[in-house]
């Protein structure tokens, strides 16, 4: 889902006043090249990824999806664990 502007530039200073203090985990499914979009602005984006791949770490899940392999609309059948 889409940020307006002012939604990015709180999160920018949310990431970069936490860059080289702290620790921040990013989830996504979406690959850096269409950030501009999600963040309303490529500029931005930029700077958010500028920030993030500096010293951060990717890791990248592959395979199939377990949601979809447990998924109760494919028939599968909920076990209690």
């Amino acid at each position: 889902m889409p940020f307006d502007i002012d939604g990015a530039r709180l999160l920018y200073q949310i990431i970069t006043g936490s860059y080289e203090r702290r620790s921040i985990i990013f989830t996504t499914n979406i690959e850096f090249s269409k950030w501009g979009t999600i963040f309303a602005d490529d500029k931005l984006a930029a700077a958010i990824i500028d920030r993030i791949v500096h010293h951060g770490r990717l890791i990248e899940f592959t395979g199939p999806s377990r949601r979809v392999s447990e998924a109760l609309m494919f028939g599968k059948e909920i076990h209690n664990q």
